[in-house]
């Protein structure tokens, strides 16, 4: 078994059930997704992908805040794509938000979507999932049009927090296959060196998430001043 096909049955057998409510309850702790979705800003006719795109729910809130960009969503997971399909559906989306099944890791999962470059490329709670997580942002980055930006919001580290709360959080998020990456920012900043790029990444509440960004120099990428 290859380890995309493992990888689509573990997301399938995680939320199988799991979507039906995801939303609903993931909205308290899946923390600053929002702001990415405002800090998406894609210019005219942009194109915007998202790996491991879930529900659905980040491409329609997306699509609403900028209506003259086209949307594209991949993920693994058959049962995610056939909630995050009905989503678009009833949001009345589906003329502008293509998704295809298809592994984050692999630069051709977007193929299907005829599009070279995107203007965006985003991840939201996407990486702590993913096995092979360092190869899904080489995949990505790999998409990315020459002035386009690559987003991410992830877990952090909860640094400031309480250790206790931490070792509880870790605990709970390891039942459904989830894992902070501790060296998150040293390989966006190292794909940002690569490329020629610039990385901002900053800590929001307390730690407890990460935002960051990687585009070109001169873009005006995230900061707290701009929080």
């Amino acid at each position: 078994m290859s380890a995309s096909t493992e990888t689509a049955r573990l997301m399938d057998a995680v939320y199988r059930n799991q979507r039906h409510i995801y939303d609903v309850t993931r909205k308290y702790y899946l923390l600053g997704r929002d702001l990415l979705v405002d800090r998406l800003a894609p210019g005219q006719d942009a194109h915007v992908l998202e790996l491991g795109c879930g529900t659905g729910r980040n491409l329609i809130a997306a699509a609403r805040r900028y209506p003259s960009a086209r949307f594209y969503g991949v993920d693994i997971s058959s049962h995610m794509l056939e909630t995050a399909r009905a989503n678009i559906a009833r949001a009345g989306l589906s003329g502008r938000i293509l998704l295809a099944k298809g592994d984050a890791s692999d630069p051709g999962a977007a193929d299907v979507f005829g599009v070279r470059a995107f203007d965006r490329v985003f991840y939201s709670y996407t990486l702590s999932m993913i096995p092979v997580w360092r190869e899904a942002l080489e995949a990505g980055a790999s998409r990315l049009a020459a002035g386009g930006r690559l987003s991410v919001v992830d877990f952090g580290q909860q640094d400031r927090l309480p250790s206790a709360f931490r070792g509880l959080l870790h605990a709970w998020l390891r039942q459904f296959h989830v894992t902070p990456r501790q060296d998150l920012g040293d390989r966006l900043a190292s794909l940002a060196a690569d490329r020629n790029r610039v990385l901002s990444l900053t800590p929001l509440y307390r730690g407890y998430a990460v935002y960051a960004e990687v585009g070109p120099q001169g873009q005006g990428l995230y900061s707290p001043a701009t929080k």
